[in-house]
């Protein structure tokens, strides 16, 4: 099934799409949905009516108690740059504020020149799990979306930690839908082609079936760390073709279209604007 966070006059409502049509599922976001215990079940029971046509989507979960972000995590890239494959994943994290709808404009800060794409595979946290084993932390996956980790390379590199270069406000679409594992080829580690364009021209391409660690080992391992909650979201990793590794580097500029899009998941179409 899909699951996405639709706008309306009197806020978000979480609903279920299915074709071209949706249906309101009685909780505000697909958040706060995946916290019912039973949500598969309700979302089974609804029978989506009324047109989607022009539905104005948020983030498919708006407000993350967690973003969870994996770097160095394709296979082919890691080995073309003449790196060892990584023992372990490597963590860090973005805030809710940073993200925006499949369709938002993405916000260029005047402190940054360096604004740069990242396509991503993320996973939603369905269960509560601590300590996962390999059963549970597939079972604890709700399902699958599409992010573009924008990141201001200018300010991640200003220390050796990330963080304040990946979570500027306004700059990470999510979206447009959750997709159920039943629904992907190899299920809770899917095997999907992922793309990124800029103004038309294809800048990353790779499957998520090269993550050195899949999404099942990723909710494991941090799971170790911390409880996963519903709700809770872990990006990835990005593969190669991102901008600052160019020569020279490229960078998102007011008015760039950034088009990111996994088969079966679906697509983000965001422009860039000057904040």
């Amino acid at each position: 099934m899909k699951l996405a966070t639709l706008r309306t006059a009197e806020g978000t409502r979480a609903i279920r799409v299915e074709g071209e049509r949706y249906a309101e599922l009685g909780a505000p976001d697909v958040g706060a949905f995946l916290a019912q215990e039973d949500w598969r079940a309700q979302a089974e029971t609804v029978t989506p009516e009324r047109p989607l046509a022009g539905a104005d989507l948020a983030p498919v979960v708006p407000r993350p108690g967690k973003i969870l972000c994996v770097g160095l995590n394709y296979r082919n890239h890691i080995l073309e740059m003449g790196r060892e494959l990584p023992r372990y994943p490597t963590l860090f994290a973005k805030y809710p504020e940073a993200l925006v709808g499949p369709a938002d404009p993405i916000a260029l800060p005047p402190e940054s020149d360096a604004v740069d794409w990242e396509a991503e595979l993320a996973l939603v946290v369905g269960a509560t799990v601590r300590r996962a084993s390999e059963t549970e932390a597939a079972a604890a996956i709700a399902g699958f979306s599409v992010l573009n980790d924008v990141t201001t390379r200018d300010w991640q590199y200003r220390s050796p930690m990330w963080l304040q270069g990946k979570t500027f406000e306004g700059t990470t679409p999510f979206g447009p839908y959750l997709v159920t594992p039943d629904e992907l080829p190899g299920g809770t580690t899917p095997e999907l082609d992922l793309s990124c364009a800029v103004d038309g021209e294809q800048v990353q391409k790779a499957n998520t079936g090269d993550l050195v660690f899949d999404p099942v080992e990723l909710v494991r391992y941090a799971s170790t760390i911390l409880t996963l909650r519903p709700g809770d979201v872990i990006a990835t990793g990005t593969p190669g073709g991102v901008g600052h590794a160019r020569k020279p580097p490229r960078y998102l500029s007011h008015g760039a279209r950034l088009v990111t899009e996994i088969s079966g998941l679906g697509r983000l179409e965001n422009v860039a604007r000057d904040e």
